[in-house]
């Protein structure tokens, strides 16, 4: 049968699902670690249902289907399933239901849900389950992805695996182990299964490039009081990275063998599950052997790696160092080739930055795809120009430029909002109210009880005070050497992270006016412990990022001179780190665009 139209695979889909004796079919988008970018291997929604968005589900019932969608895709699904029988859910908006209450509704009494335990979480499994009980319904896990997208279907990503060497990430496996151990032992836990990527590639110093712009290995990893177990397909790890695992106490085994091995442990152990992060068919596996009793709690991996160690940290200001040369020399050619009257495209800037930033030492990867939008295009947060769709520079207006990269010694992510050319009296104002947000942020004290969403708050302030927000967090953690999004801690609305000295945040406060202009301005910060006196422990943020921040929009008498007093001497720091490596020219435009202003 052929298997090449939406309907050909939704009715191929069904004969399967009537063979296994199920009612209801799910696929969600996810792949067995929870991660953010997945690999190509699985995008089994989009392959059935025509869809290419994150953060879905699609469900399959004998006689309809229907896929959600969240708000940045409505238009994109529309598109996409048209000329389909596949109904669009708009997720949040008002009478729509989940995809978990519509499996509820249109699943039969005492009927069957079927889906693939791999790529559902334990939270999706749980309620769904709580929306069955009703109806007297069961889940059945079956993998009918696997059986029915066999053609054309992307591999399973195997680059060679490698270990980040102990110089770069402060400790060797071994004693990140014991120090995992500890905190078992602390909350009443002697083992550990290890699922999400970020997690382990920091408890193992494992890295890879299974993940677009993202340095990690698909794996897991089963810590006991007395080994570990590495589940990953071995043909790709060297044999050299194999005889530094061993030494460290790590042994191999089979990525596809994962739920073999664990149904057949047999020495009792209380294993941490975080079901967050634990897909659904691990945890059934943990949880059906009567050796192992599964205790849920978030990950301790996740705060012991948001705190980067004092190596970690020295290695990161320096890669932010390099990264601020390469975004100097960028700059200037971006520069001298619009003077000269050249016709960029929003395409060009990656070439430029890829250029610069491949030629710097220790460089591996991006560490996103770069977000260059000119004028309104960059009121769309996660705008990405395509060679169907890009914007033409004109000598007017901003070029917002997000981009980032991945060295042996750090990651790095950073935003700069360029003028062009001629601005209008908005255009500044947003401009300069963003600046004021950013700096408020960078000068922050606090005391140390201070969390995520406490902090969030001095950001917003300035443009609160304009009646404008914007609608995303202030900032994000980032990985060493690993993912350009990490946890625990950000600066939102809604983390309760309490802040700690060695925590990276990133500070890109922004004004996304749709189809007239947006305006970020990021940099990554580093918490630091500023002073202990009788009221209690003072911390404070510093910029490891240093990279010129453009002045010439800034509307006058805007700053205060707090603020003014921040840029300046940010400035001054630019130039002192930057200038020792940049050429005697490059220096000249440095001094330029590092001039004190508001004297």
């Amino acid at each position: 049968m052929s298997m090449n139209t939406v309907p050909e695979r939704l009715a191929a889909l069904r004969e399967a699902m009537k063979a296994n004796g199920v009612d209801v079919y799910l696929i969600p988008v996810g792949d067995p670690h929870a991660s953010e970018y997945m690999p190509d291997h699985y995008t089994a929604l989009t392959y059935f249902s025509g869809f290419h968005g994150e953060n879905s589900n699609f469900v399959v019932t004998m006689t309809e289907s229907a896929v959600w969608a969240d708000g940045r895709y409505f238009v994109q699904a529309e598109k996409e399933i048209a000329g389909t029988e596949i109904q669009l859910m708009r997720m949040g908006e008002p009478g729509v239901p989940t995809a978990e209450q519509y499996c509820g509704k249109v699943l039969p009494e005492g009927g069957t849900l079927g889906l693939c335990g791999l790529t559902a979480s334990c939270g999706l499994v749980r309620s769904l389950q709580k929306e069955l009980d009703a109806k007297k319904g069961t889940i059945k896990l079956l993998n009918l992805e696997d059986e029915l997208w066999t053609e054309g279907r992307p591999a399973l990503p195997a680059t060679p695996a490698w270990l980040l060497p102990k110089e770069y990430a402060g400790f060797s496996p071994a004693e990140k182990l014991g120090q995992l151990r500890a905190k078992l032992s602390e909350l009443g836990c002697t083992a550990q299964l290890v699922g999400k990527l970020d997690n382990l590639a920091w408890l193992l110093n494992l890295r890879a490039m299974d993940i677009q712009c993202t340095p990690y290995a698909m794996a897991y990893c089963y810590v006991t009081p007395d080994k570990a177990t590495l589940f990953i397909n071995t043909a790709r790890v060297s044999a050299e990275a194999a005889a530094e695992l061993k030494a460290n106490g790590v042994e191999l085994a089979e990525y596809d063998d994962v739920l073999t091995v664990l149904a057949a442990q047999t020495e009792e152990q209380t294993v941490l599950a975080d079901p967050v992060s634990v897909n659904y068919a691990v945890y059934q596996t943990l949880q059906a052997n009567p050796a192992l009793t599964v205790k849920d709690e978030a990950d301790p991996l996740l705060p012991m790696k948001g705190v980067k160690n004092e190596v970690e940290l020295a290695h990161t200001r320096e890669a932010h160092i390099r990264d601020g040369v390469a975004m100097v020399r960028f700059q200037i050619e971006l520069e001298n080739r619009l003077a000269a009257g050249e016709e960029l495209t929003e395409l060009t800037i990656d070439e430029i930055l890829h250029k610069y930033r491949s030629a710097q030492d220790k460089f591996l990867t991006e560490s996103f795809g770069t977000i260059a939008a000119y004028g309104p295009n960059a009121a769309m947060m996660h705008y990405h120009a395509t060679e169907e769709d890009h914007a033409k520079l004109e000598k007017k207006g901003f070029l917002l430029v997000d981009s980032g990269a991945t060295y042996m010694d750090g990651t790095t992510d950073i935003t700069r909002t360029y003028p062009l050319g001629e601005l209008t009296e908005d255009e500044r104002l947003f401009y300069t109210w963003t600046l004021q947000c950013h700096i408020d942020i960078a000068r922050a004290v606090w005391l140390d009880y201070c969390d995520g969403h406490m902090l969030d708050t001095i950001a917003r302030e300035p443009l609160w005070r304009h009646l404008i927000n914007y609608r995303c967090g202030t900032g994000h953690s980032v990985s060493h050497v690993g993912n350009v999004h990490e946890g625990p801690h950000a600066l939102n609305g809604r983390n309760t992270t309490v802040f700690k000295p060695g925590m990276i945040v990133t500070d890109e406060p922004g004004v996304y006016e749709g189809g007239v202009v947006g305006i970020r301005i990021e940099n990554e910060l580093e918490c630091y412990h500023k002073a202990s006196n009788q009221y209690g422990e003072f911390l404070a943020f510093r910029p490891i990022m240093f990279v010129p921040i453009a002045t010439s929009p800034i509307v006058p008498g805007v700053l205060s001179r707090d603020e003014l007093d921040w840029l300046n001497a940010y400035h001054r720091e630019v130039f002192e780190k930057l200038a020792p490596r940049l050429t005697e020219d490059e220096r000249d435009w440095l001094a330029k665009k590092c001039a004190a202003i508001g004297a």
